[in-house]
Order: C-alpha cells, then sequence, then structure tokens
C-alpha cells in the first residue's frame, strides 16, 4: 500500500508542474490528496448549493486552513437546471457536468484532480462519465487505491477525520423521478442532522411523499429503538408524517434498485 501512496505523491508533483486544482468535499477521499498535495501548488475548489450542508462546507474551510491551502468556495445552483431537479437515475451525470465545467473555467489551464477511488468504478456512478469527459483527473482510481487503503494511509499519516463516515449527495435521498425541492431537501438535511445528534453518525434518511425510510447499521438497531420515541418526536416536529426504520439497514445505494 504504502508504495502506491509513494508512487501517487510523484505522479501529483508531477500534475503540479502545470498547476493543481481539487474539487474538495471535505470527505476523506478528497481530504487524502489535499493531505498530500500541501506542499504543491494547489488550490482546492469546494462547491456549495442546495446539495450541501452547511456542516460540510465549514469542514472544507477547516481542513484547507488546517493544512495552510488555498481555498475558493464556488456556488452553483442546480435546480435551476430541469434536468437535475427532475432527479432522473443519471441525475449525477448532470450535476457533476454542471459543477465542474465552472471548474473548468475557474481552473483555467491547471490540471483538475477530484477523489474517485477505485472502488466508485465498479458501482453506478454515472458522474464518472461526466468527469472523463471534461478532462478530470482521478489519481485515486488511476492508482487503483481503495476507500480501505485511503482510510488506513489517513490514519497512518494523522489524518483526524480517517473514519469519518461517507456523504453521498443528499439528492440521493430521494427516488429517482421525484422532482427535487429545495424545501424537501432541507427537511431531510435537518432530519439527518437529528439522528447524528442522537448519536446515529453513520445515517440516511431517504424521502417517499410522506414516508421517511431512516436506514442506520444492522448493529446500530437496538440502540435506534431504545430511543425511538425521541426519534419520532423530533422527527415529526420537524415535518415528518410517517417515520420508518428499513430492516436491510444502511446501504450505498438504495435507490438504485
Amino acid at each position: 500500500m504504502q508504495n502506491k501512496f509513494s508512487q501517487l505523491k510523484n505522479y501529483l508533483i508531477k500534475l503540479n508542474e502545470q498547476g493543481l486544482c481539487l474539487a474538495f468535499s471535505g470527505g476523506i477521499d478528497s481530504t487524502v490528496l489535499l493531505y498530500l498535495c500541501r506542499d504543491l501548488n494547489l488550490i482546492a475548489v469546494t462547491f456549495k448549493s442546495v446539495f450541501q450542508t452547511e456542516e460540510e462546507i465549514a469542514e472544507t474551510i477547516t481542513l484547507s486552513n488546517f493544512y495552510k491551502v488555498k481555498h475558493q468556495i464556488i456556488e452553483y445552483f442546480p435546480l435551476e437546471d430541469e434536468i437535475i431537479k427532475n432527479n432522473p437515475k443519471d441525475r449525477c451525470y448532470y450535476c457533476k457536468k454542471l459543477m465542474f465545467s465552472k471548474l473548468k473555467d475557474f481552473a483555467d489551464r491547471s490540471n483538475i484532480i477530484d477523489g474517485t477511488n477505485a472502488e466508485d468504478l465498479k458501482v453506478y456512478r454515472p458522474g464518472v462519465k461526466a468527469l472523463k469527459e471534461l478532462g478530470i483527473i482521478s489519481p485515486l482510481a488511476e492508482f487503483g487505491i481503495t476507500k480501505y487503503e485511503i482510510r488506513a494511509f489517513a490514519q497512518n499519516a494523522g489524518i483526524k477525520i480517517f473514519d469519518k463516515p461517507s456523504t453521498p449527495c443528499i439528492a440521493t435521498r430521494f427516488p429517482y423521478g421525484t422532482d427535487l425541492e429545495e424545501g424537501s431537501i432541507n427537511k431531510v438535511k435537518e432530519g439527518e442532522r437529528i439522528l447524528k445528534e442522537l448519536g446515529f453518525s453513520s445515517s440516511r434518511l431517504r424521502l417517499h411523499n410522506d414516508i421517511a425510510r431512516i436506514e442506520v447499521p444492522l448493529e446500530d438497531f437496538q440502540a435506534f429503538l431504545n430511543i425511538k420515541d425521541k426519534i419520532i418526536e423530533k422527527l415529526k416536529k420537524t415535518g415528518f408524517k410517517y417515520i420508518t426504520l428499513d430492516l436491510e439497514g444502511l446501504r450505498s445505494g438504495s435507490m438504485d434498485i
């Protein structure tokens, strides 16, 4: 594993000759790239829209400041795009195309890198097609680096968020073909904030019309049931009508079925 990261570092140094621009979400994948490039000519760019939470944006600022990397926030408005708003199955393709087209204009001739890893290429990720079309470089994927290897490297390097749960785009909480509306998106954000506040840092709240379908890891079921009354009370105050626990537990891409 160490050899992979040594080769990756040398590759990033070579890319740096033209300048480097990192699409920085604050997740562990892009944070490892931030760490590796912290002494290079790097600017980290974070996208801000209704699809990101204020906490996510704040964390990118904190991490960029900690590693003394130049940081820029670019705002975009995905719900103004009718295709994205209608939430088709390949919504991620159109959203990535919108975001990274803005980033290409910003970065000028610098190489643009992102945190796509090797495992992302093996599952349904329509946004990867947009990255390839726009010439975005995904160094972690190119070197066959997995999420496990990324977390192990981050832990060894002393990166504090090495075990941070994945935070997929908030749009993934809605069934395909459901119109995405800012009010519903904000309600889901608040619902997930409540779940995290109550101790469920790895959780998803999927919204099916009036039904909130909550996913937590199977090992957290008993803890969830122990305080279900408090969860129900808080979520109903937020505006959720029906609240359910998904018996299959937390899993990536449950809306892709």
